[in-house]
Order: structure tokens, then C-alpha cells, then sequence
């Protein structure tokens, strides 16, 4: 049991872990907060990834099979008032579970490796709730990996990582590498390097996606720079057929991401595209 209730938002406890709503404190303890029963669920399925565990009396009576296997891992169950989950919460209603984790994210090398065939690189994406569900989706479409680049939103940002809604904890994620160095892993790793760009000649419908493909999606405002764009081996746009003037952007990578691993299922057994010239 977590003993006596912390009610103090003052405790060291309670500030050390409320500090991590900062990146700087993040990026200095390699840790951030997962918030809300299923990303709790999905963090305690990784070994270690769980420091200490903060809960509501009342969340630990509705989430016990979580409190439980919080408690097998041994991690440290702190039990909190509502003030002070309140003041850990990032959220208007707290739902009274919020883990302490380490940071989970892999080198790019590890991320993607030649045995990739679909892969969604964010570069200067900025919104976080936008970044958590492009990865979301990602993990959805059965995505290799996730890669930020390092002009992007912080992944573990509490929103990014509520967004994601457990998906940061499902696929490797990597981040801080320049958008040049992964264009090139991706492509000395085999995989086609597609800019989803509204302004691309060709679009959704003109492309094979059947090979493995890395999908490029930028800022939601202003989309891909030139010199990113020029990274890419083909310029893409989702087709609008409608009136509306575009997509957001989760919504654009879902269709990207999920035509790609439509058109990789259904493609015939052993077919690869080789990685392309140059």
C-alpha cells in the first residue's frame, strides 16, 4: 500500500515530478509523465520504464489491477490528495493515475534498420497534440517506427503524450536527428522517401506505395521546408476531391500511412522495392 497520503503540493516529491511538465527538467532527468489509466497500462508493460506511481484513494480502488501490477514491479505507489494531483495533472479533469517514466526513445539506427517498410518522420512539427496522434496513427497502420526530428516538438510533452494515447510505449521512437542525417539512414536502410506536401505534382494516387516507404510530414501552417522537401525522392499530395482548401495534418498522415500499408498487404509475397538510386 502507499502509506500514509501526500497533501502537500510543496513536498519534494511532488515538485520533483511536477518539474518534469518542463523540457529542460525532462531533457536533465530523462524522464516525463504518462498520464491517465491506459497510458499507465501501456508504460508498466515495458520493463523499468516505470519510476513511482502517484494515485487518488479512488483511483486506486477503480484501477487496482493496475495498482497491482505497479506494485509486482516494484515500483513505489505514492497515494496523492486531489490537490496535489491536481497540481501534477495536465489535464482540467484528472483522472487520479500518473506514472513517473524514463525516456524510451531508441537511436535512429536501432529505429530504423534495412527490415523497415513504414516509417512517419515529423519534422518541424510543432503542435503536440497533433505529433501524439500522427504516432498514434502510425502505431495504428503498423508502422516500423516514429521519428522526430530534431526541429520537432518534444515527444514527451504531457500533450504529445496523451494524444498518443499509449502508442509512445508500442514502437520505437527516436528523436534529435537533423532532417538530412534521416533522410539518408531511411534511405541507406531501403526505404523510399515520400514528402507528403500539398503542393507535391504528384498525388496519392499516382505513387506505388507496395515497397517500404518513409513518409515525411511537417508543420501543419506552413508545411515542409524547400530544403526538406529536396531530401525527399518524390513530392506527394493527398487528393482533395471536395471544396475543403486542405487536411490537417493527422488527418493527412492518416490517409499517407494507412495507403501505404494498404497497398504493402496486398502486394505480392517477397516483392521489395531496392532502396532508389543515388
Amino acid at each position: 500500500m502507499a502509506g500514509s497520503e501526500l497533501t502537500n503540493i510543496k513536498s519534494p516529491r511532488v515538485k520533483a515530478a511536477r518539474r518534469l511538465t518542463k523540457r529542460a527538467f525532462r531533457d536533465r532527468d530523462r524522464s516525463f509523465l504518462a498520464e491517465g489509466p491506459q497510458a499507465v497500462r501501456e508504460a508498466l508493460a515495458l520493463d523499468g520504464v516505470v519510476v513511482e506511481l502517484f494515485a487518488t484513494a479512488e483511483a486506486e480502488t477503480r484501477h487496482a489491477d493496475l495498482v497491482a501490477a505497479a506494485t509486482a514491479a516494484g515500483v513505489p505507489l505514492l497515494r496523492a490528495s486531489g490537490e496535489v494531483m491536481a497540481e501534477l495533472a495536465q489535464t482540467v479533469t484528472p483522472q487520479g493515475l500518473l506514472a513517473v517514466c524514463r525516456f524510451v526513445h531508441v537511436p535512429l539506427e536501432t529505429a530504423v534498420t534495412p527490415g523497415s517498410t513504414l516509417v512517419a518522420v515529423l519534422a518541424h512539427v510543432r503542435d503536440p497534440g497533433n505529433a501524439g496522434t500522427v504516432l498514434r496513427t502510425a502505431d495504428a497502420a503498423g508502422a516500423d517506427a516514429v521519428v522526430f526530428t530534431d526541429a520537432s516538438v518534444d515527444p514527451y510533452n504531457g500533450k504529445c503524450v496523451r494524444a498518443s494515447a499509449g502508442s509512445l510505449f508500442h514502437l520505437p521512437v527516436t528523436t534529435g536527428a537533423g532532417a538530412g542525417r534521416v533522410a539518408q539512414h531511411l534511405k541507406d536502410s531501403g526505404l523510399r522517401v515520400l514528402a507528403a506536401d500539398g503542393a507535391g505534382e504528384l498525388t496519392l494516387d499516382d505513387v506505388d506505395l507496395s515497397g517500404p516507404t518513409a513518409w515525411i510530414f511537417g508543420n501543419e501552417a506552413w508545411g515542409l521546408p524547400e530544403d526538406i522537401l529536396a531530401l525527399a525522392d518524390e513530392v506527394v499530395r493527398v487528393p482533395i476531391h471536395g471544396r475543403a482548401e486542405s487536411l490537417n495534418l493527422a488527418t493527412a498522415a492518416a490517409v499517407c500511412l494507412y495507403a501505404s500499408a494498404r497497398s504493402q498487404r496486398t502486394a505480392p509475397a517477397g516483392v521489395r522495392r531496392p532502396a532508389p538510386a543515388g
